[in-house]
Protein backbone atom coordinates (compact mmCIF):
# COMPACT_ATOMS: atom_id res chain seq x y z
CA UNK A 1 0.00 0.00 0.00
CA UNK A 2 1.44 3.41 -0.57
CA UNK A 3 1.13 6.19 1.45
CA UNK A 4 -0.30 9.56 1.43
CA UNK A 5 1.35 11.99 -0.90
CA UNK A 6 -0.88 15.89 -0.51
CA UNK A 7 0.63 17.04 -3.24
CA UNK A 8 -1.48 18.16 -5.99
CA UNK A 9 -2.51 15.06 -7.59
CA UNK A 10 -3.67 14.27 -10.90
CA UNK A 11 -4.41 10.90 -13.20
CA UNK A 12 -0.59 10.22 -13.05
CA UNK A 13 0.09 11.83 -9.95
CA UNK A 14 -2.41 10.50 -7.27
CA UNK A 15 -3.20 11.76 -3.44
CA UNK A 16 -1.93 8.72 -2.27
CA UNK A 17 1.90 8.72 -3.54
CA UNK A 18 4.90 7.43 -2.14
CA UNK A 19 6.34 10.68 -0.91
CA UNK A 20 5.68 12.68 1.51
CA UNK A 21 5.91 13.36 5.32
CA UNK A 22 4.20 10.92 8.35
CA UNK A 23 0.72 12.37 8.43
CA UNK A 24 -1.92 12.27 11.02
CA UNK A 25 -4.76 9.97 11.52
CA UNK A 26 -7.00 13.05 11.28
CA UNK A 27 -5.57 14.00 7.36
CA UNK A 28 -4.89 10.04 6.40
CA UNK A 29 -8.79 9.71 7.19
CA UNK A 30 -9.75 12.59 5.12
CA UNK A 31 -6.91 12.37 2.26
CA UNK A 32 -5.58 8.44 1.85
CA UNK A 33 -6.08 6.63 -1.24
CA UNK A 34 -7.39 8.68 -3.63
CA UNK A 35 -6.95 8.59 -6.75
CA UNK A 36 -7.90 11.05 -9.02
CA UNK A 37 -9.00 10.45 -12.85
CA UNK A 38 -8.30 12.18 -15.77
CA UNK A 39 -11.42 14.41 -14.47
CA UNK A 40 -9.32 16.04 -12.14
CA UNK A 41 -12.47 15.65 -9.21
CA UNK A 42 -12.07 16.65 -5.72
CA UNK A 43 -14.69 14.38 -4.80
CA UNK A 44 -14.22 10.56 -4.33
CA UNK A 45 -16.03 9.07 -7.16
CA UNK A 46 -18.55 6.23 -7.41
CA UNK A 47 -17.10 3.76 -9.74
CA UNK A 48 -20.74 2.36 -10.71
CA UNK A 49 -19.27 -0.57 -12.81
CA UNK A 50 -19.46 -4.53 -12.95
CA UNK A 51 -16.90 -4.77 -15.03
CA UNK A 52 -13.88 -3.13 -16.61
CA UNK A 53 -12.70 -3.15 -20.70
CA UNK A 54 -8.89 -4.40 -21.19
CA UNK A 55 -6.95 -2.36 -24.03
CA UNK A 56 -5.95 -6.16 -25.45
CA UNK A 57 -6.63 -10.10 -24.92
CA UNK A 58 -2.89 -10.29 -23.52
CA UNK A 59 -3.95 -7.64 -21.12
CA UNK A 60 -6.71 -9.45 -19.79
CA UNK A 61 -5.12 -12.64 -19.61
CA UNK A 62 -2.54 -11.25 -17.23
CA UNK A 63 -4.69 -9.30 -15.40
CA UNK A 64 -6.65 -12.98 -14.56
CA UNK A 65 -3.69 -14.29 -14.06
CA UNK A 66 -2.17 -12.13 -11.54
CA UNK A 67 0.84 -10.90 -13.42
CA UNK A 68 -0.84 -7.23 -13.87
CA UNK A 69 -2.41 -5.01 -11.75
CA UNK A 70 -5.50 -3.67 -11.79
CA UNK A 71 -9.56 -3.50 -11.91
CA UNK A 72 -10.66 -7.04 -13.41
CA UNK A 73 -14.54 -7.57 -11.85
CA UNK A 74 -16.19 -5.20 -8.85
CA UNK A 75 -16.79 -8.64 -7.25
CA UNK A 76 -13.85 -8.19 -5.74
CA UNK A 77 -12.08 -4.82 -7.43
CA UNK A 78 -13.56 -1.88 -7.52
CA UNK A 79 -11.82 1.73 -7.06
CA UNK A 80 -14.15 3.28 -4.91
CA UNK A 81 -14.23 0.06 -2.60
CA UNK A 82 -10.45 -0.03 -3.07
CA UNK A 83 -10.31 3.79 -1.68
CA UNK A 84 -11.80 2.95 1.24
CA UNK A 85 -9.75 0.00 1.65
CA UNK A 86 -6.71 2.20 1.67
CA UNK A 87 -8.10 4.71 4.03
CA UNK A 88 -9.00 2.31 6.82
CA UNK A 89 -5.74 0.32 6.28
CA UNK A 90 -3.51 3.43 7.02
CA UNK A 91 -6.01 4.88 9.78
CA UNK A 92 -5.48 1.17 11.63
CA UNK A 93 -1.71 0.85 10.66
CA UNK A 94 -2.23 -2.30 8.88
CA UNK A 95 -0.68 -2.71 5.16
CA UNK A 96 -3.85 -3.83 3.77
CA UNK A 97 -7.79 -4.09 4.31
CA UNK A 98 -10.22 -6.07 2.83
CA UNK A 99 -13.55 -4.67 2.62
CA UNK A 100 -16.64 -7.38 2.30
CA UNK A 101 -20.86 -6.49 2.56
CA UNK A 102 -21.50 -5.88 6.46
CA UNK A 103 -19.69 -6.78 9.98
CA UNK A 104 -20.82 -10.47 10.35
CA UNK A 105 -19.60 -10.38 6.39
CA UNK A 106 -16.41 -9.87 8.04
CA UNK A 107 -16.46 -12.45 10.66
CA UNK A 108 -17.34 -15.08 8.23
CA UNK A 109 -14.58 -14.50 6.26
CA UNK A 110 -12.16 -14.56 8.87
CA UNK A 111 -13.79 -17.57 9.73
CA UNK A 112 -14.10 -19.75 6.78
CA UNK A 113 -11.04 -18.46 5.50
CA UNK A 114 -8.53 -19.06 8.57
CA UNK A 115 -10.04 -22.80 9.62
CA UNK A 116 -10.80 -26.25 8.30
CA UNK A 117 -12.01 -29.47 9.93
CA UNK A 118 -10.42 -30.01 13.50
CA UNK A 119 -9.63 -26.96 14.02
CA UNK A 120 -10.31 -24.99 17.44
CA UNK A 121 -11.06 -20.97 17.92
CA UNK A 122 -10.95 -18.95 21.38
CA UNK A 123 -13.45 -16.58 22.02
CA UNK A 124 -14.35 -14.39 24.65
CA UNK A 125 -18.05 -14.35 25.90
CA UNK A 126 -18.75 -10.96 25.36
CA UNK A 127 -18.74 -10.90 21.86
CA UNK A 128 -22.00 -9.73 19.73
CA UNK A 129 -24.12 -12.29 19.95
CA UNK A 130 -24.59 -13.17 16.16
CA UNK A 131 -20.99 -13.80 16.55
CA UNK A 132 -21.66 -16.40 18.75
CA UNK A 133 -24.37 -17.97 16.83
CA UNK A 134 -22.04 -18.01 13.46
CA UNK A 135 -19.87 -20.26 15.73
CA UNK A 136 -22.29 -22.58 17.06
CA UNK A 137 -24.62 -23.04 14.40
CA UNK A 138 -22.33 -22.68 11.01
CA UNK A 139 -18.72 -23.04 11.81
CA UNK A 140 -19.63 -26.22 14.07
CA UNK A 141 -20.89 -27.66 11.15
CA UNK A 142 -17.72 -28.50 9.58
CA UNK A 143 -15.89 -29.72 13.10
CA UNK A 144 -14.90 -26.68 14.57
CA UNK A 145 -14.83 -25.84 17.48
CA UNK A 146 -15.41 -23.13 19.55
CA UNK A 147 -14.35 -22.39 23.53
CA UNK A 148 -15.50 -19.57 25.58
CA UNK A 149 -13.90 -17.61 27.57
CA UNK A 150 -14.72 -14.30 30.21
CA UNK A 151 -12.77 -11.48 28.55
CA UNK A 152 -10.73 -10.35 31.39
CA UNK A 153 -10.06 -14.13 32.37
CA UNK A 154 -6.49 -14.06 31.28
CA UNK A 155 -6.13 -17.47 33.24
CA UNK A 156 -8.86 -19.25 31.17
CA UNK A 157 -7.28 -17.89 27.82
CA UNK A 158 -4.38 -19.31 28.78
CA UNK A 159 -6.08 -23.16 29.91
CA UNK A 160 -8.15 -22.78 26.96
CA UNK A 161 -4.98 -23.14 24.30
CA UNK A 162 -4.84 -26.31 22.40
CA UNK A 163 -2.49 -27.76 20.13
CA UNK A 164 -5.37 -26.79 16.91
CA UNK A 165 -6.05 -23.42 18.34
CA UNK A 166 -5.70 -21.18 15.27
CA UNK A 167 -6.94 -18.02 16.63
CA UNK A 168 -8.43 -16.01 19.16
CA UNK A 169 -11.49 -13.65 19.39
CA UNK A 170 -12.53 -10.76 20.64
CA UNK A 171 -13.91 -7.44 21.15
CA UNK A 172 -12.81 -4.60 23.75
CA UNK A 173 -14.70 -2.64 24.81
CA UNK A 174 -17.01 -5.44 24.58
CA UNK A 175 -21.05 -5.36 23.64
CA UNK A 176 -22.29 -4.11 26.03
CA UNK A 177 -20.99 -4.34 29.58
CA UNK A 178 -17.65 -2.40 27.57
CA UNK A 179 -15.07 -4.81 29.27
CA UNK A 180 -11.79 -4.23 28.29
CA UNK A 181 -9.20 -6.65 27.83
CA UNK A 182 -5.34 -6.03 27.20
CA UNK A 183 -4.44 -6.67 23.50
CA UNK A 184 -0.94 -7.07 24.10
CA UNK A 185 -1.24 -9.69 26.74
CA UNK A 186 -3.90 -11.72 24.84
CA UNK A 187 -1.51 -11.20 21.56
CA UNK A 188 1.76 -12.33 23.22
CA UNK A 189 -0.31 -15.63 24.57
CA UNK A 190 -1.88 -16.34 20.94
CA UNK A 191 1.74 -16.10 19.26
CA UNK A 192 3.60 -18.08 21.66
CA UNK A 193 0.72 -21.21 20.79
CA UNK A 194 1.35 -20.51 17.34
CA UNK A 195 -2.02 -18.50 16.68
CA UNK A 196 -3.30 -15.37 15.57
CA UNK A 197 -5.31 -12.44 17.79
CA UNK A 198 -8.21 -11.01 15.97
CA UNK A 199 -9.63 -7.83 17.13
CA UNK A 200 -13.24 -6.20 16.91
CA UNK A 201 -12.52 -2.80 16.82
CA UNK A 202 -15.93 -1.53 15.85
CA UNK A 203 -16.59 0.31 19.12
CA UNK A 204 -13.43 2.49 19.25
CA UNK A 205 -12.69 2.80 15.63
CA UNK A 206 -8.64 3.30 15.16
CA UNK A 207 -9.48 6.64 16.28
CA UNK A 208 -9.43 5.74 20.24
CA UNK A 209 -7.55 2.17 19.56
CA UNK A 210 -5.29 0.87 16.75
CA UNK A 211 -4.65 -3.20 18.26
CA UNK A 212 -2.78 -4.05 15.55
CA UNK A 213 0.36 -1.73 17.19
CA UNK A 214 -0.32 -3.91 20.43
CA UNK A 215 -0.04 -6.95 17.88
CA UNK A 216 -2.81 -8.12 17.27
CA UNK A 217 -2.89 -9.75 13.38
CA UNK A 218 -6.22 -8.82 12.14
CA UNK A 219 -9.08 -6.28 12.71
CA UNK A 220 -12.43 -6.78 12.38
CA UNK A 221 -14.85 -3.54 11.55
CA UNK A 222 -18.49 -3.44 11.13
CA UNK A 223 -18.32 -0.42 9.16
CA UNK A 224 -22.16 -0.09 10.09
CA UNK A 225 -21.62 1.68 13.06
CA UNK A 226 -18.65 4.69 13.74
CA UNK A 227 -17.01 4.71 10.12
CA UNK A 228 -20.80 5.56 8.40
CA UNK A 229 -21.54 7.42 11.45
CA UNK A 230 -24.81 8.13 10.27
CA UNK A 231 -26.84 4.91 9.99
CA UNK A 232 -26.94 4.36 6.36
CA UNK A 233 -25.75 1.61 4.72
CA UNK A 234 -24.54 -1.74 6.21
CA UNK A 235 -20.52 -3.06 5.55
CA UNK A 236 -17.49 -4.67 7.39
CA UNK A 237 -13.71 -4.89 7.02
CA UNK A 238 -11.14 -6.80 7.71
CA UNK A 239 -7.47 -4.59 8.22
CA UNK A 240 -4.34 -6.65 8.67
CA UNK A 241 -0.83 -7.98 6.76
CA UNK A 242 -0.93 -8.06 2.68
CA UNK A 243 0.14 -11.64 2.58
CA UNK A 244 -1.96 -12.87 5.57
CA UNK A 245 -4.89 -11.12 3.86
CA UNK A 246 -3.85 -12.23 -0.01
CA UNK A 247 -4.17 -15.81 0.88
CA UNK A 248 -7.47 -16.11 2.99
CA UNK A 249 -9.98 -13.16 3.24
CA UNK A 250 -9.13 -11.94 -0.04
CA UNK A 251 -8.99 -15.06 -1.40
CA UNK A 252 -12.08 -15.82 0.13
CA UNK A 253 -14.29 -12.83 -1.14
CA UNK A 254 -12.60 -13.18 -4.52
CA UNK A 255 -14.43 -16.71 -4.88
CA UNK A 256 -17.55 -16.16 -2.12
CA UNK A 257 -18.51 -12.94 -3.24
CA UNK A 258 -19.61 -10.99 -0.30
CA UNK A 259 -19.05 -8.05 -1.74
CA UNK A 260 -19.40 -4.09 -0.55
CA UNK A 261 -21.14 -1.97 -2.73
CA UNK A 262 -19.22 0.95 -4.35
CA UNK A 263 -22.00 3.95 -2.87
CA UNK A 264 -21.53 2.14 -0.14
CA UNK A 265 -18.02 2.29 0.28
CA UNK A 266 -18.56 5.64 -0.76
CA UNK A 267 -20.76 6.69 1.88
CA UNK A 268 -18.17 5.14 4.40
CA UNK A 269 -15.13 7.35 2.64
CA UNK A 270 -17.38 10.48 3.61
CA UNK A 271 -18.09 9.13 7.45
CA UNK A 272 -14.10 8.65 7.73
CA UNK A 273 -13.69 12.04 6.62
CA UNK A 274 -15.53 13.46 10.10
CA UNK A 275 -14.77 10.04 12.43
CA UNK A 276 -11.62 12.00 14.00
CA UNK A 277 -14.14 14.81 15.51
CA UNK A 278 -17.12 13.05 15.96
CA UNK A 279 -15.54 10.15 18.13
CA UNK A 280 -14.38 12.81 20.55
CA UNK A 281 -17.66 14.49 20.81
CA UNK A 282 -19.55 10.60 21.08
CA UNK A 283 -16.56 10.28 24.50
CA UNK A 284 -17.44 13.56 25.77
CA UNK A 285 -21.16 12.84 25.76
CA UNK A 286 -20.66 9.35 26.72
CA UNK A 287 -18.59 10.43 29.86
CA UNK A 288 -21.14 13.44 30.94
CA UNK A 289 -23.59 10.60 30.50
CA UNK A 290 -22.28 8.01 31.93
CA UNK A 291 -21.39 10.28 35.40
CA UNK A 292 -24.85 11.66 35.82
CA UNK A 293 -26.35 8.08 35.69
CA UNK A 294 -23.56 7.10 38.21
CA UNK A 295 -25.81 9.68 40.72
CA UNK A 296 -29.65 7.89 40.28
CA UNK A 297 -30.88 6.39 42.91
CA UNK A 298 -32.86 3.74 40.65
CA UNK A 299 -29.30 2.97 38.19
CA UNK A 300 -27.33 -0.30 40.76
CA UNK A 301 -24.32 -0.43 37.75
CA UNK A 302 -23.27 1.76 35.06
CA UNK A 303 -20.68 0.51 32.69
CA UNK A 304 -18.30 2.85 30.87
CA UNK A 305 -14.66 2.72 30.55
CA UNK A 306 -14.20 6.40 31.05
CA UNK A 307 -15.61 6.05 34.74
CA UNK A 308 -13.01 5.52 37.63
CA UNK A 309 -15.43 2.98 38.82
CA UNK A 310 -14.96 0.89 35.94
CA UNK A 311 -12.59 -2.53 36.91
CA UNK A 312 -10.47 -1.73 34.01
CA UNK A 313 -10.20 1.39 33.79
CA UNK A 314 -6.26 2.15 34.30
CA UNK A 315 -5.54 -0.53 31.34
CA UNK A 316 -8.58 1.64 29.12
CA UNK A 317 -6.58 4.39 30.24
CA UNK A 318 -3.20 3.37 28.85
CA UNK A 319 -4.70 1.11 25.65
CA UNK A 320 -7.66 3.58 24.54
CA UNK A 321 -7.52 7.60 23.92
CA UNK A 322 -11.22 8.08 24.91
CA UNK A 323 -13.98 6.04 26.64
CA UNK A 324 -16.15 5.84 23.15
CA UNK A 325 -19.63 6.43 23.02
CA UNK A 326 -21.34 3.27 24.62
CA UNK A 327 -22.88 3.31 27.82
CA UNK A 328 -24.73 0.47 29.54
CA UNK A 329 -26.51 0.27 33.02
CA UNK A 330 -28.35 -1.97 35.38
CA UNK A 331 -31.65 -1.61 36.65
CA UNK A 332 -32.33 -3.47 39.81
CA UNK A 333 -36.03 -4.15 38.82
CA UNK A 334 -35.30 -6.41 35.57
CA UNK A 335 -37.11 -6.88 32.55
CA UNK A 336 -39.59 -4.76 33.52
CA UNK A 337 -38.28 -1.22 34.97
CA UNK A 338 -35.90 -1.85 31.57
CA UNK A 339 -38.36 -1.59 29.50
CA UNK A 340 -39.75 1.26 31.12
CA UNK A 341 -37.13 3.09 30.87
CA UNK A 342 -36.70 2.47 27.36
CA UNK A 343 -40.60 2.97 26.55
CA UNK A 344 -40.46 6.23 28.82
CA UNK A 345 -37.99 8.12 26.61
CA UNK A 346 -39.07 10.39 24.04
CA UNK A 347 -36.04 11.44 21.76
CA UNK A 348 -33.98 8.64 21.90
CA UNK A 349 -34.21 6.09 19.16
CA UNK A 350 -35.45 2.63 20.26
CA UNK A 351 -32.89 0.47 17.76
CA UNK A 352 -30.16 -1.95 18.11
CA UNK A 353 -28.07 -0.31 15.77
CA UNK A 354 -25.01 2.01 17.56
CA UNK A 355 -22.26 4.41 16.18
CA UNK A 356 -24.86 7.00 15.20
CA UNK A 357 -24.92 10.52 15.59
CA UNK A 358 -28.49 9.99 17.03
CA UNK A 359 -28.86 8.36 20.60
CA UNK A 360 -29.87 4.93 20.76
CA UNK A 361 -31.32 2.62 23.06
CA UNK A 362 -31.93 -0.86 23.40
CA UNK A 363 -32.62 -3.88 25.87
CA UNK A 364 -29.53 -6.68 24.94
CA UNK A 365 -31.55 -9.65 26.56
CA UNK A 366 -34.33 -9.12 24.35
CA UNK A 367 -32.30 -7.77 20.86
CA UNK A 368 -29.01 -8.25 20.45
CA UNK A 369 -28.30 -11.38 22.93
CA UNK A 370 -31.76 -12.35 22.25
CA UNK A 371 -31.22 -15.72 20.25
CA UNK A 372 -28.73 -16.63 22.88
CA UNK A 373 -30.34 -19.15 25.43
CA UNK A 374 -31.04 -17.75 29.19
CA UNK A 375 -27.20 -19.73 30.12
CA UNK A 376 -25.44 -18.15 27.64
CA UNK A 377 -26.82 -14.63 28.54
CA UNK A 378 -25.98 -15.10 32.10
CA UNK A 379 -22.43 -16.44 31.10
CA UNK A 380 -22.25 -13.15 28.78
CA UNK A 381 -23.49 -10.90 32.16
CA UNK A 382 -26.16 -10.04 29.88
CA UNK A 383 -29.01 -9.19 32.57
CA UNK A 384 -33.00 -8.58 32.13
CA UNK A 385 -32.07 -5.08 33.59
CA UNK A 386 -29.11 -4.41 31.43
CA UNK A 387 -30.05 -0.83 29.01
CA UNK A 388 -27.78 -0.42 26.79
CA UNK A 389 -27.08 3.49 25.16
CA UNK A 390 -24.86 4.21 22.11
CA UNK A 391 -24.80 7.76 22.82
CA UNK A 392 -25.12 10.36 19.74
CA UNK A 393 -24.25 14.00 19.04
CA UNK A 394 -26.91 15.48 20.18
CA UNK A 395 -26.77 18.17 23.51
CA UNK A 396 -26.19 16.23 26.79
CA UNK A 397 -29.07 17.92 28.22
CA UNK A 398 -31.34 16.99 25.92
CA UNK A 399 -30.10 13.73 26.65
CA UNK A 400 -30.48 13.30 30.11
CA UNK A 401 -33.85 14.96 30.17
CA UNK A 402 -35.03 12.12 27.54
CA UNK A 403 -33.76 9.64 29.57
CA UNK A 404 -34.79 11.23 33.17
CA UNK A 405 -38.61 10.70 31.82
CA UNK A 406 -37.55 7.32 31.58
CA UNK A 407 -36.25 6.88 34.96
CA UNK A 408 -38.62 8.79 36.58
Amino acid sequence: MEDLDLRHASAEKNSAGTSGPPYALETLAIRAGQRRTPEQEHNDPIFTTSSYVFNSAAEAAARFGGQLPGNIYSRFTNPTVRTFEERLAQLEGGERCVAVASGMAAIAAVGYSLLKSGDHVVCSRGVFGTTTLFFQNFLAKFAVETSYVGLTDYAGWEQAMRPNTRFLLLETPSNPLTEITDIRRLADLAHAHGALLIVDNCFCTPILQRPLSLGADLVVHSATKYLDGQGRCVGGAVVGGHDLLEKTVYAYLRTVGPTLSPFNAWVFLKGLETLNVRMKAHCENALGLAQWLEQQPQVSCVHYPGLPSHPQYELAQRQQSGGGGIVSFELAGGKDAAWRVIDGTRMLSITANLGDVKTTITHPATTTHGRLTPEERVGAGISDGLVRIAVGLENLDDIIGDLRAGLG
